[in-house]
Formats: C-alpha cells, sequence, structure tokens
C-alpha cells in the first residue's frame, strides 16, 4: 500500500486545482532507472487508468501504480515539505536502502 500525509493531499489538491484539472485526474507514482542512485521516483497527474495499474486510495486520493514500480513502491508514504532544506514531495521509502542528497533518487 501506498499512503499520503494530510500535507502532500492538500498539496497535490492545489496543485491539481491550479492545472485546471479535475478529480478524474488522479496522482501516479512511478520508478524508473536513472539518478545518481540508480532508480527515480516518477509523480505525476493521469486520467487514465491503465489494466496493469494497482490502484490505491488514501484520503481521498487516488495513487496509481504500474505493478513494475510496485514492488519498489510498496510501504512507501508520500509527504510534501516547504521548509529551507527543500521544497516538494518527499518518498518515505522502507525498501531504498541508500537515497541521494536531494531524495529525487534511490537504491534498493
Amino acid at each position: 500500500m501506498i499512503t499520503i500525509t494530510d500535507i502532500a493531499k492538500d498539496k497535490i489538491i492545489e496543485l491539481r486545482q491550479k492545472d485546471g484539472l479535475n478529480g478524474e485526474h488522479n496522482i501516479r507514482v512511478a520508478v524508473s532507472g536513472g539518478g545518481c542512485s540508480g532508480l527515480m521516483y516518477d509523480l505525476k497527474f493521469d486520467a487514465a487508468i491503465q489494466p496493469q495499474d494497482q490502484i490505491f486510495e488514501d484520503k481521498g486520493i487516488k495513487i496509481l501504480v504500474d505493478k513494475k514500480s510496485l514492488l519498489y513502491l510498496l510501504g512507501t508514504e508520500l509527504d510534501f515539505s516547504d521548509g529551507l532544506n527543500g521544497k516538494g514531495f518527499q518518498f518515505k521509502n522502507p525498501n531504498a536502502t541508500r537515497t541521494c542528497g536531494c531524495g529525487e533518487s534511490f537504491a534498493v
């Protein structure tokens, strides 16, 4: 399962409204090769649900994850920070054995 914090939920709703998107645009979380640690997170809005997608819902937000990415993301919590150490979404991934300084890539 993938969860989100209240702060991340509020930011997702804010960004969806700012972009003129409706509630049918869900959050898609994926993992791809790259970054300084080997794997990178990808986060975007997506209205299309694919047959291979796993769908999670937390705090009224639907989260779409393809089966390949799910292996790397199980148990992950999506958070948002706008503090002095950086602004943006953060992935608290219990599967990551190493992360880079920016938090956008990881290794398992």
